[in-house]
């Protein structure tokens, strides 16, 4: 089935992308999960899902106030941006709230903490419901003291009237007064009158993380919880052959051995007996392995020669138009996430039900496959979100949060932590899939781009829980559960083709996706997905043609802009940054540029950078940084910037550094010598974050904006410092000393 999209839709409202794509036989999915349909009661963010506004904003008889959001905090300061809003609305000090975040059987089901999404559905949500709060405890005041609604004044949660009466919103409360459905309008407070939200209010959750308190999951220790750990299979589709439990059993301080199917695992009274357990039930087994994957070496072409599924997502006008051509193939590897801390949950059986903490991106889903796993009823399992050590997509922590189920439900009554080996995360990671993009276009005589051909192979990007299947342990087990089924993210926001329609005004374009079913390595969710290789493909190439027509790249796109949003954070990037003035130190210095609009939906984001290659031994330093970015409604500037800031170094990372390596049987890169990532001695000279305030517009999701404009303004400015285009990530020493002749 082909589906095109006009260029008038796509440049309407301003240039974004407003179009929605109709599949047959199934309802577009979103990367939340929460499925694309129509509105269903016309509220705003996800109060459209949970209208109730007591299922957002709680306020009991002593004053106390709780905030509740079915999103996740994952390292973004999503707690704290949330508080804001909350405390802005409701006219309560910040530090008298209290917020619960993802947990099965207490906070709304917001889907997966994904896609930039929290600030535009649960603070969205949030704001208004805390607005209809204050407006309806204003009323109950105004009821009591006899007076207009409107002769009220509302500060420090509580309802001041006539005579210096004031009543606290313990003493509004009664039963059922907030147990009402939000209506569709909300009295929200004017940006002009903010005194909490835009402004730098400090991370609740930085002081423990800095200080050495209890802030993750792996800090967890409740009173009588024994250490789990598990033995993987040493590849894909291993099975057991041999193994020899009874010694392992025999050691001191092991109070059970696990075993069901292909799943092993050990419980022990302190953490490094559990590691010694594992490791001996290790060295008894014996596997039988099967040369599966692809020849690493050739990615690209493997990847493009498997079967796939071709939509056209974009076609406009006649490609093919004349001019001066340029062609290029981009290819991306799979990425880790390389999360710092190794995935760990903790787990509880006792008295039939289930009870699992874990870092999880989605509570809701991962509750369902467990469930699924263990053959339990849903509502016998509560799933409870804990910080984990960063993720930024679909990482190990769900594996985690089943193996630590399959070894409470072997041991009822006592917690179970279990925390992932470092070569067990690398080895069983849902990677960022490999990827590749074909791109072919022209600019015609009069120096503008007459024709463009962008085409996109990639894997499932959404392969989170849900299906048990999509779980290690279900699929290890006796009864395994079958794998999932692999899901096409539908545009406009889509998967691996995120981000593959330009956004800029190009006459002549067709943009096709090659889903690929078949998937030669797990693969699944990882920050920005698609949109980072798509973006710097796409300004890769524009670089390209404003060079062989010999203009500046950044004059070059702004020719071609429409949206005056993207063109004022492309000028304010390379104006803050120099652009037009810039001087190389060096004939190996470098200057590049990127621009996107995350998802064609969501945040603004320019990026300007300066390198220089050492050409002796490849390595690119980058000197300094320069970003642009609009997010609407800021609510606190110094998470904005923390994200883009972030969103860079992650970038420069993938870019130059990070790649899965694996033979013909199993990933090889398991370690952190085997896997890369930027160190300290490789992080920019300096990063500057300048917001374009909005005051009074939504709020449009930012942590992942910057991935792909920061990636391809490095791409550009390695091609700017050694004069050739490099095509295949990562931009490595390696790589460029081939590239050079070095």
């Amino acid at each position: 089935m082909t589906h095109a999209v006009s260029r008038r839709s796509v440049l309407a409202s301003a240039g974004a992308l407003i179009v929605a794509l109709r599949f047959s036989g199934a309802r577009a999915q979103t990367e939340t999960g929460t499925g694309g349909g129509p509105s269903k009661h016309g509220l705003p963010g996800s109060l459209d899902d949970t209208p109730n506004i007591d299922a957002w904003i709680r306020v009991d008889a002593s004053g106390a106030v709780t905030i509740l959001t079915g999103k996740a905090e994952l390292g973004q300061g999503l707690k704290t941006a949330l508080l804001q809003v909350a405390a802005e609305e409701l006219k309560v000090p910040f530090d008298r709230l209290s917020l619960v975040t993802a947990d099965t059987a207490r906070t709304p089901n917001e889907g997966y903490t994904a896609a930039s999404h929290s600030m535009q559905d649960s603070g969205t949500a949030i704001r208004h419901a805390a607005a209809q709060a204050r407006e309806i405890l204003r009323d109950e005041a105004a009821r009591r003291f006899g007076v207009p609604a409107a002769s009220l004044q509302v500060r420090n949660g509580a309802v001041f009237g006539p005579h210096g009466a004031c009543l606290a919103y313990g003493e509004l409360v009664r039963d059922q007064l907030l147990s009402v459905e939000a209506s569709t309008t909300s009295h929200l407070t004017s940006p002009a009158d903010f005194t909490v939200m835009n402004q730098p209010v400090s991370r609740i959750d930085i002081p423990a993380k800095v200080s050495g308190g209890s802030a993750y999951v792996q800090d967890l220790r409740p009173e009588g919880m024994l250490h789990g750990r598990v033995v993987r299979p040493p590849s894909y589709g291993a099975t057991l052959r041999d193994l020899d439990v009874a010694p392992v059993e025999r050691m001191n301080g092991i109070a059970k051995v696990v075993r069901d199917g292909n799943f092993l695992g050990v419980i022990a009274d302190r953490e490094w007996t559990a590691v010694q357990g594992m490791r001996a039930l290790a060295a008894t087994t014996t596997w039988i392995e099967q040369q599966a994957l692809p020849d690493s070496a050739d990615l690209p072409d493997a990847l493009i020669n498997l079967p796939s599924r071709d939509t056209t997502i974009y076609d406009e006008g006649r490609p093919g138009k004349p001019g001066i051509a340029v062609e290029a193939t981009f290819s991306r590897p799979y990425l880790t996430h390389g999360s710092i801390g190794p995935s760990c949950a903790m787990a509880q059986f006792q008295d039939g039900l289930l009870t699992v903490w874990t870092h999880t991106q989605g509570v809701f889903f991962l509750r369902n496959a467990i469930a699924g796993m263990l053959r339990m009823p849903t509502e016998n399992v509560r799933c409870i979100h804990a910080e984990g050590a960063g993720c930024y997509g679909h990482n190990g922590a769900d594996d985690a949060a089943a193996d630590a189920a399959m070894l409470a439900v072997a041991m009822p009554g006592r917690p179970i932590r279990v925390q992932l080996m470092r070569e067990q995360e690398h080895a069983w990671d849902p990677f960022g899939p490999g990827m590749v993009v074909k791109l072919r276009a022209a600019v015609g005589p009069d120096g503008t781009i007459a024709d463009w051909l962008h085409e996109v192979w990639s894997q499932s990007h959404m392969m989170r829980p849900g299906p048990p299947g999509t779980l290690t342990a279900a699929r290890l087990k006796s009864d395994a559960s079958p794998p999932a089924p692999p899901v096409a993210l539908a545009q406009p926001e889509g998967g691996g083709d995120r981000n593959a329609i330009p956004l800029y005004a190009i006459p002549n374009c067709k943009v096709i996706s090659h889903f690929l079913p078949d998937m030669p390595l797990r693969g699944s969710s990882m920050r920005s997905l698609g949109g980072y290789l798509n973006v710097l493909s796409i300004e890769s190439m524009l670089d390209e043609l404003a060079a062989r027509s010999g203009q500046d790249s950044v004059t070059f796109r702004l020719r071609h802009t429409v949206d005056p949003r993207a063109r004022d954070v492309i000028e304010t990037a390379a104006s803050r940054f120099g652009w037009a003035a810039r001087v190389k130190r060096s004939d190996s210095t470098g200057f590049g540029f990127g621009f996107a609009r995350y998802k064609n939906l969501e945040a603004w984001c320019a990026v300007a950078v300066e390198i220089e290659v050492v050409r002796l031994s490849g390595a690119v330093r980058v000197r300094r940084v320069v970003a642009a970015v609009d997010t609407g409604q800021v609510v606190n500037p110094d998470g904005v910037r923390n994200q883009i800031e972030g969103g860079i170094l992650q970038s420069i990372s993938w870019t130059l550094f990070e790649q899965v390596t694996f033979n013909r049987t199993r990933v090889t890169s398991v370690d952190w010598s085997a896997y890369p990532i930027m160190r300290f001695d490789s992080a920019p000279g300096a990063v500057d974050v300048h917001l374009i305030d909005r005051p009074g517009d939504g709020f449009y999701g930012v942590a992942e904006a910057a991935q792909g404009p920061a990636g391809a303004a490095i791409a550009n400015a390695i091609r700017d410092a050694i004069g050739v285009r490099m095509h295949d990530l990562p931009f490595n020493p390696a790589r460029i000393r081939k590239a050079i002749g070095a």
